[in-house]
């Protein structure tokens, strides 16, 4: 299924992406921005409203990934 993925954590990208049915936040943070980082350190909203992590993504979903902090700042 494909969701539109915004992550503005670095230098940030958008665009679709194909994801399996079943699909949480928390499996596509770890793989789309991962590194061990954890979610507390970001705001993920889908569809413009804060989520949790076992929020399982629908076909058309929008997400976004924003750090609470940038580094070096």
């Amino acid at each position: 299924m494909r969701i539109m993925f915004i992550n503005n954590a670095g230098g940030g990208l958008a665009g679709n992406k194909e994801v399996e049915e079943g699909t949480t936040v928390s499996q596509l943070f770890d793989k789309e921005v991962g590194g061990g980082k954890g979610t507390d350190n970001y705001t993920i909203k889908v569809n413009r409203d804060l989520t949790t992590g076992d929020y399982v993504l629908k076909e058309g979903d929008r997400v976004s990934v924003t750090p609470n902090k940038v580094d070096g700042a």
